[in-house]
Protein backbone atom coordinates (compact mmCIF):
# COMPACT_ATOMS: atom_id res chain seq x y z
CA UNK A 1 0.00 0.00 0.00
CA UNK A 2 1.42 3.36 -1.02
CA UNK A 3 1.73 5.75 1.96
CA UNK A 4 0.68 9.39 1.80
CA UNK A 5 1.19 12.24 4.21
CA UNK A 6 -1.76 13.35 6.30
CA UNK A 7 -0.95 16.45 8.27
CA UNK A 8 -2.73 19.53 9.48
CA UNK A 9 -5.79 17.71 10.83
CA UNK A 10 -6.69 17.94 14.53
CA UNK A 11 -6.28 14.20 15.07
CA UNK A 12 -3.87 13.09 12.35
CA UNK A 13 -1.97 10.82 14.73
CA UNK A 14 -5.11 8.73 15.20
CA UNK A 15 -5.33 7.86 11.50
CA UNK A 16 -3.62 5.44 9.18
CA UNK A 17 -3.63 6.58 5.55
CA UNK A 18 -2.62 5.37 2.13
CA UNK A 19 -3.77 5.05 -1.49
CA UNK A 20 -4.86 1.90 -3.27
CA UNK A 21 -2.68 2.23 -6.39
CA UNK A 22 -5.14 0.27 -8.56
CA UNK A 23 -8.39 2.12 -7.81
CA UNK A 24 -6.88 5.40 -6.54
CA UNK A 25 -9.57 5.42 -3.87
CA UNK A 26 -7.68 6.34 -0.71
CA UNK A 27 -7.09 3.80 1.98
CA UNK A 28 -7.63 5.17 5.45
CA UNK A 29 -8.88 4.02 8.81
CA UNK A 30 -8.89 5.40 12.32
CA UNK A 31 -7.11 3.22 14.83
CA UNK A 32 -10.32 3.19 16.86
CA UNK A 33 -12.33 1.71 13.98
CA UNK A 34 -9.70 -0.83 12.98
CA UNK A 35 -9.72 -1.90 16.63
CA UNK A 36 -13.33 -3.08 16.21
CA UNK A 37 -12.24 -5.90 13.90
CA UNK A 38 -12.80 -9.25 15.58
CA UNK A 39 -9.58 -11.03 16.47
CA UNK A 40 -10.78 -14.41 15.27
CA UNK A 41 -9.11 -14.91 11.91
CA UNK A 42 -12.05 -13.77 9.80
CA UNK A 43 -10.97 -12.75 6.33
CA UNK A 44 -11.79 -9.23 5.12
CA UNK A 45 -11.29 -10.41 1.53
CA UNK A 46 -14.50 -12.52 1.55
CA UNK A 47 -12.61 -15.48 0.13
CA UNK A 48 -14.25 -17.72 -2.43
CA UNK A 49 -13.41 -20.72 -0.28
CA UNK A 50 -16.17 -19.74 2.14
CA UNK A 51 -14.07 -18.00 4.77
CA UNK A 52 -16.19 -15.38 6.49
CA UNK A 53 -15.15 -11.76 6.25
CA UNK A 54 -15.27 -9.47 9.21
CA UNK A 55 -18.10 -6.92 8.72
CA UNK A 56 -15.96 -4.08 10.04
CA UNK A 57 -12.81 -4.87 8.07
CA UNK A 58 -14.86 -5.40 4.92
CA UNK A 59 -15.87 -1.74 5.01
CA UNK A 60 -12.33 -0.33 4.86
CA UNK A 61 -9.86 -3.01 3.65
CA UNK A 62 -9.24 -2.77 -0.13
CA UNK A 63 -9.81 -6.00 -2.05
CA UNK A 64 -9.12 -7.29 -5.52
CA UNK A 65 -12.85 -7.17 -6.27
CA UNK A 66 -12.69 -3.36 -6.43
CA UNK A 67 -10.54 -3.58 -9.54
CA UNK A 68 -13.38 -5.15 -11.54
CA UNK A 69 -15.52 -2.29 -12.84
CA UNK A 70 -18.72 -3.16 -14.67
CA UNK A 71 -19.70 -1.18 -17.80
CA UNK A 72 -22.62 0.56 -16.11
CA UNK A 73 -20.67 1.59 -13.00
CA UNK A 74 -19.42 5.14 -12.50
CA UNK A 75 -17.19 7.09 -10.10
CA UNK A 76 -20.10 9.56 -9.80
CA UNK A 77 -23.14 7.26 -9.81
CA UNK A 78 -25.66 9.74 -8.38
CA UNK A 79 -24.72 12.63 -10.68
CA UNK A 80 -23.10 15.12 -8.30
CA UNK A 81 -21.10 16.73 -11.08
CA UNK A 82 -24.19 17.20 -13.24
CA UNK A 83 -25.92 19.21 -10.52
CA UNK A 84 -22.89 21.19 -9.28
CA UNK A 85 -24.09 24.76 -9.69
CA UNK A 86 -20.88 26.35 -8.39
CA UNK A 87 -17.73 24.58 -7.19
CA UNK A 88 -18.50 22.58 -4.02
CA UNK A 89 -22.29 23.09 -4.14
CA UNK A 90 -24.62 20.42 -5.56
CA UNK A 91 -28.23 21.56 -6.04
CA UNK A 92 -30.14 18.48 -7.12
CA UNK A 93 -33.34 18.70 -5.08
CA UNK A 94 -35.67 21.70 -4.97
CA UNK A 95 -35.37 22.76 -1.33
CA UNK A 96 -31.90 21.51 -0.32
CA UNK A 97 -28.33 21.63 -1.50
CA UNK A 98 -25.19 19.65 -0.71
CA UNK A 99 -22.00 21.48 0.29
CA UNK A 100 -18.72 19.57 -0.08
CA UNK A 101 -16.72 21.24 2.66
CA UNK A 102 -13.68 18.98 2.41
CA UNK A 103 -12.53 15.78 0.73
CA UNK A 104 -11.06 13.89 3.73
CA UNK A 105 -12.53 11.08 5.82
CA UNK A 106 -11.40 9.32 8.99
CA UNK A 107 -12.29 6.01 7.31
CA UNK A 108 -12.51 5.63 3.53
CA UNK A 109 -15.43 3.28 2.99
CA UNK A 110 -14.82 0.80 0.20
CA UNK A 111 -18.47 1.19 -0.87
CA UNK A 112 -18.07 4.98 -1.24
CA UNK A 113 -20.32 6.50 -3.92
CA UNK A 114 -18.46 9.84 -4.05
CA UNK A 115 -15.25 8.33 -5.44
CA UNK A 116 -14.84 11.15 -7.98
CA UNK A 117 -14.27 13.63 -5.12
CA UNK A 118 -13.34 11.95 -1.87
CA UNK A 119 -9.63 11.99 -1.08
CA UNK A 120 -8.53 13.32 -4.46
CA UNK A 121 -6.79 16.48 -3.34
CA UNK A 122 -9.60 19.05 -3.35
CA UNK A 123 -8.95 19.62 0.34
CA UNK A 124 -10.89 22.12 2.42
CA UNK A 125 -13.32 24.60 0.93
CA UNK A 126 -11.61 27.95 0.28
CA UNK A 127 -12.95 31.37 1.17
CA UNK A 128 -13.59 32.29 -2.49
CA UNK A 129 -15.44 29.00 -3.00
CA UNK A 130 -17.55 29.61 0.10
CA UNK A 131 -18.37 33.13 -1.04
CA UNK A 132 -19.53 31.80 -4.43
CA UNK A 133 -21.69 29.24 -2.63
CA UNK A 134 -23.26 31.93 -0.48
CA UNK A 135 -23.96 34.16 -3.47
CA UNK A 136 -25.81 31.28 -5.11
CA UNK A 137 -27.83 30.60 -1.97
CA UNK A 138 -28.74 34.27 -1.66
CA UNK A 139 -30.19 34.13 -5.18
CA UNK A 140 -31.95 30.79 -4.62
CA UNK A 141 -34.44 31.24 -1.78
CA UNK A 142 -36.14 27.87 -2.33
CA UNK A 143 -33.08 26.22 -0.75
CA UNK A 144 -34.06 25.86 2.89
CA UNK A 145 -31.58 23.17 3.91
CA UNK A 146 -27.83 22.78 3.35
CA UNK A 147 -26.14 19.42 3.86
CA UNK A 148 -22.53 19.70 5.01
CA UNK A 149 -20.71 16.72 3.57
CA UNK A 150 -17.61 15.77 1.61
CA UNK A 151 -15.57 13.78 2.67
CA UNK A 152 -16.53 14.26 6.28
CA UNK A 153 -17.16 17.81 7.52
CA UNK A 154 -15.96 16.89 11.00
CA UNK A 155 -12.47 16.34 9.62
CA UNK A 156 -12.27 20.13 9.81
CA UNK A 157 -11.11 21.65 13.10
CA UNK A 158 -13.94 23.23 15.07
CA UNK A 159 -12.78 26.73 14.20
CA UNK A 160 -12.96 26.11 10.44
CA UNK A 161 -16.23 24.19 10.60
CA UNK A 162 -17.90 26.90 12.67
CA UNK A 163 -16.63 29.59 10.29
CA UNK A 164 -18.38 27.81 7.39
CA UNK A 165 -21.59 27.51 9.38
CA UNK A 166 -21.44 31.15 10.50
CA UNK A 167 -21.03 32.33 6.92
CA UNK A 168 -24.03 30.27 5.85
CA UNK A 169 -26.03 31.78 8.70
CA UNK A 170 -25.34 35.24 7.24
CA UNK A 171 -27.13 34.13 4.07
CA UNK A 172 -30.25 33.18 5.97
CA UNK A 173 -30.57 32.65 9.70
CA UNK A 174 -33.27 30.00 9.35
CA UNK A 175 -31.32 27.70 7.02
CA UNK A 176 -31.43 24.15 8.35
CA UNK A 177 -27.88 22.79 8.45
CA UNK A 178 -27.50 19.03 8.23
CA UNK A 179 -24.10 17.72 9.34
CA UNK A 180 -23.49 14.44 7.50
CA UNK A 181 -20.74 12.55 9.28
CA UNK A 182 -19.43 9.10 10.17
CA UNK A 183 -17.37 10.39 13.09
CA UNK A 184 -19.57 9.09 15.96
CA UNK A 185 -19.15 5.62 14.41
CA UNK A 186 -15.51 5.66 13.28
CA UNK A 187 -13.85 8.16 15.64
CA UNK A 188 -16.22 8.97 18.54
CA UNK A 189 -13.52 10.93 20.40
CA UNK A 190 -14.07 13.66 17.79
CA UNK A 191 -17.51 14.35 19.28
CA UNK A 192 -16.38 16.65 22.07
CA UNK A 193 -18.43 18.88 24.35
CA UNK A 194 -16.93 21.88 22.57
CA UNK A 195 -17.98 20.57 19.17
CA UNK A 196 -21.57 19.77 20.07
CA UNK A 197 -22.12 23.01 22.00
CA UNK A 198 -20.78 24.93 18.99
CA UNK A 199 -23.09 23.05 16.64
CA UNK A 200 -26.07 23.65 18.90
CA UNK A 201 -25.29 27.37 19.04
CA UNK A 202 -25.43 27.45 15.24
CA UNK A 203 -28.77 25.69 14.87
CA UNK A 204 -31.21 24.79 13.59
CA UNK A 205 -29.10 21.73 12.84
CA UNK A 206 -29.40 17.98 12.49
CA UNK A 207 -26.70 15.32 12.47
CA UNK A 208 -26.97 12.42 10.05
CA UNK A 209 -24.63 9.52 10.76
CA UNK A 210 -23.76 6.29 8.95
CA UNK A 211 -23.77 3.01 10.91
CA UNK A 212 -23.96 -0.29 9.04
CA UNK A 213 -23.51 -2.99 11.66
CA UNK A 214 -24.43 -3.53 15.34
CA UNK A 215 -20.77 -4.02 16.28
CA UNK A 216 -20.23 -0.35 15.47
CA UNK A 217 -22.54 0.66 18.32
CA UNK A 218 -19.92 0.56 21.05
CA UNK A 219 -20.07 2.30 24.42
CA UNK A 220 -17.92 5.05 22.91
CA UNK A 221 -20.39 5.48 20.05
CA UNK A 222 -23.35 5.61 22.43
CA UNK A 223 -21.62 8.25 24.56
CA UNK A 224 -20.85 10.35 21.46
CA UNK A 225 -24.40 10.11 20.13
CA UNK A 226 -25.91 11.00 23.49
CA UNK A 227 -23.56 13.96 23.79
CA UNK A 228 -25.06 15.31 20.55
CA UNK A 229 -28.62 14.54 21.57
CA UNK A 230 -28.25 16.21 24.97
CA UNK A 231 -27.37 19.45 23.20
CA UNK A 232 -30.72 19.36 21.40
CA UNK A 233 -29.41 18.23 18.00
CA UNK A 234 -31.53 15.41 16.53
CA UNK A 235 -29.58 12.46 15.13
CA UNK A 236 -30.68 10.15 12.33
CA UNK A 237 -28.86 7.27 10.69
CA UNK A 238 -28.35 6.12 7.14
CA UNK A 239 -27.35 2.52 6.47
CA UNK A 240 -26.14 1.01 3.20
CA UNK A 241 -27.26 -2.54 2.45
CA UNK A 242 -23.94 -4.35 1.95
CA UNK A 243 -23.46 -7.93 0.90
CA UNK A 244 -21.46 -9.84 3.49
CA UNK A 245 -21.80 -7.05 6.04
CA UNK A 246 -25.46 -6.58 6.93
CA UNK A 247 -27.53 -8.30 4.22
CA UNK A 248 -29.80 -10.22 6.55
CA UNK A 249 -32.78 -9.29 8.67
CA UNK A 250 -31.25 -10.38 11.99
CA UNK A 251 -28.29 -8.02 11.66
CA UNK A 252 -30.39 -5.06 10.58
CA UNK A 253 -33.02 -5.72 13.24
CA UNK A 254 -30.29 -5.59 15.89
CA UNK A 255 -28.84 -2.41 14.39
CA UNK A 256 -32.08 -0.47 14.02
CA UNK A 257 -33.57 -1.48 17.36
CA UNK A 258 -30.33 -0.54 19.17
CA UNK A 259 -30.24 2.86 17.45
CA UNK A 260 -33.80 3.65 18.49
CA UNK A 261 -33.07 2.72 22.10
CA UNK A 262 -30.43 5.45 22.32
CA UNK A 263 -32.56 8.02 20.51
CA UNK A 264 -31.12 7.79 16.97
CA UNK A 265 -33.77 7.49 14.27
CA UNK A 266 -33.11 4.94 11.48
CA UNK A 267 -33.69 7.13 8.42
CA UNK A 268 -32.69 5.32 5.23
CA UNK A 269 -31.58 1.84 4.24
CA UNK A 270 -29.90 2.41 0.88
CA UNK A 271 -29.68 -0.06 -1.95
CA UNK A 272 -26.08 -0.04 -3.19
CA UNK A 273 -25.23 2.64 -5.73
CA UNK A 274 -23.59 1.76 -9.03
CA UNK A 275 -20.24 3.10 -7.85
CA UNK A 276 -17.20 1.85 -9.75
CA UNK A 277 -15.78 -1.36 -8.31
CA UNK A 278 -18.54 -2.00 -5.76
CA UNK A 279 -20.52 -4.82 -7.39
CA UNK A 280 -19.28 -7.28 -4.75
CA UNK A 281 -21.08 -5.22 -2.09
CA UNK A 282 -24.45 -4.95 -3.83
CA UNK A 283 -27.40 -7.17 -3.11
CA UNK A 284 -30.25 -7.53 -5.57
CA UNK A 285 -33.31 -5.34 -5.11
CA UNK A 286 -35.39 -8.46 -4.51
CA UNK A 287 -33.11 -9.47 -1.66
CA UNK A 288 -33.56 -6.02 -0.15
CA UNK A 289 -37.32 -6.20 -0.51
CA UNK A 290 -37.40 -9.56 1.25
CA UNK A 291 -35.29 -8.20 4.11
CA UNK A 292 -37.69 -5.27 4.44
CA UNK A 293 -40.68 -7.65 4.49
CA UNK A 294 -39.16 -9.50 7.43
CA UNK A 295 -38.17 -6.32 9.25
CA UNK A 296 -41.67 -4.91 8.90
CA UNK A 297 -42.99 -7.91 10.83
CA UNK A 298 -40.43 -7.39 13.64
CA UNK A 299 -39.94 -3.63 14.08
CA UNK A 300 -42.16 -0.69 14.87
CA UNK A 301 -42.50 2.14 12.39
CA UNK A 302 -40.15 4.19 14.55
CA UNK A 303 -37.34 1.67 14.03
CA UNK A 304 -38.02 0.92 10.35
CA UNK A 305 -36.08 3.04 7.82
CA UNK A 306 -37.12 3.83 4.27
CA UNK A 307 -35.61 1.40 1.80
CA UNK A 308 -34.32 3.82 -0.84
CA UNK A 309 -32.37 3.90 -4.08
CA UNK A 310 -30.45 6.70 -5.78
CA UNK A 311 -31.43 6.19 -9.40
CA UNK A 312 -28.68 5.86 -12.01
CA UNK A 313 -27.82 8.83 -14.22
CA UNK A 314 -28.66 11.33 -11.51
CA UNK A 315 -32.33 10.39 -11.47
CA UNK A 316 -32.72 11.17 -7.78
CA UNK A 317 -33.62 9.33 -4.60
CA UNK A 318 -36.79 7.18 -4.54
CA UNK A 319 -38.36 4.72 -2.10
CA UNK A 320 -37.81 1.29 -3.63
CA UNK A 321 -41.12 -0.25 -2.67
CA UNK A 322 -43.36 2.43 -4.18
CA UNK A 323 -41.18 3.45 -7.14
CA UNK A 324 -40.53 -0.03 -8.55
CA UNK A 325 -42.65 -0.33 -11.72
CA UNK A 326 -41.65 -3.72 -13.08
CA UNK A 327 -38.90 -6.31 -13.45
CA UNK A 328 -37.33 -6.98 -16.82
CA UNK A 329 -34.84 -9.78 -17.55
CA UNK A 330 -31.81 -7.53 -17.10
CA UNK A 331 -33.14 -4.63 -15.04
CA UNK A 332 -35.49 -3.30 -12.39
CA UNK A 333 -37.44 -0.37 -13.79
CA UNK A 334 -38.24 2.54 -11.47
CA UNK A 335 -40.33 5.67 -11.76
CA UNK A 336 -38.19 8.73 -11.17
CA UNK A 337 -39.30 11.96 -9.50
CA UNK A 338 -39.27 13.58 -12.95
CA UNK A 339 -41.76 11.07 -14.38
CA UNK A 340 -39.14 9.26 -16.45
CA UNK A 341 -38.33 5.57 -16.17
CA UNK A 342 -34.89 4.51 -14.89
CA UNK A 343 -33.24 1.13 -15.14
CA UNK A 344 -31.20 -0.44 -12.34
CA UNK A 345 -29.39 -3.66 -13.37
CA UNK A 346 -30.47 -7.10 -12.17
CA UNK A 347 -27.05 -8.42 -11.24
CA UNK A 348 -25.83 -11.86 -10.43
CA UNK A 349 -24.11 -12.20 -7.08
Amino acid sequence: MERVSFTGEPFSQELEQGVDPATRLPYGVSRYYSGLVADNGENPQSAANGTRRDPIAAQYVPTEAEHHVRPYEDADPIGDRRYMVVPRLVHHYHDRALLLVNDRCAVYCRHCFRRHFTGHGSGRITKPELEAVCRYLELTPQVREVLLSGGDPLMLPDRELFAVMDRLRLVRSDLLLRVCTRMPVVLPSRITDELVSGLAARGPAWMVIHANHPRELTDAFVAAAQRVLRCGIPVSNQTVLLRGVNDNADTLEALFSALVRIGVRPYYLFQGDLAAGTAHFRTTVDEGLEIMRILRSRLSGLALPIYALDLPDGGGKVPVESALLRREPDAYVFAGPDGREYRYPREKA
